[in-house]
């Protein structure tokens, strides 16, 4: 799996980093917007995809959780599930439908335990991903506000 796994396995650093980026995002991207929509877009998608990609493996879902996840993405698990494991973890905590790689979700569970802001958050129940997102800019989909709309037809909350 690409990225750092030695950095994957301290969270708490990269959820500091995660509350600056968040706040840069906020005030950049409205202003980037205003003075080149589809440049500011690209932009968006090339940085997640060099950054988020290496040290996340990011799958570009367009609704980034990773900070509810003990930094890890629950798009790697290859049932692409957002609320915990499937049931079928093996021994040691290994994955179920690639028996030689660890379990997405052993992983967000035991590193979330080592965040200081976000480390409840796993337990909040995730709606579904929306597919209408995938391959946008999860950053630019939270500045608008559409990572948090539920997919059409969703019940839960």
């Amino acid at each position: 799996m690409p990225g750092s796994e030695w950095l994957k396995d301290h969270p708490a650093l990269l959820e500091r980093a995660y509350l600056v980026a968040k706040a840069a995002v906020k005030r950049l991207y409205p202003w980037m917007k205003r003075v080149h929509p589809r440049w500011a877009e690209r932009l968006m998608i090339t940085g997640e995809e060099m950054v988020k990609g290496y040290l996340f493996n990011c799958q570009m879902c367009g609704q980034c959780i990773l900070h509810s996840t003990g930094m890890t993405c629950p798009m790697n698990c290859p049932k692409n599930l957002r609320n915990g494991p499937c049931g079928g973890v093996r021994p040691a905590g290994m994955c179920e439908v690639i028996p030689d790689m660890p379990c997405v979700w052993v992983q967000a569970w035991e590193r979330s335990k080592r965040m200081m802001i976000f480390a409840k958050d796993i337990q909040v129940i995730q709606p579904p991903v929306n597919r209408a997102l995938q391959g946008s800019s999860a950053w630019a989909n939270m500045v608008e506000g559409k990572d948090e709309q539920a997919p059409k037809g969703w019940v839960g909350g």
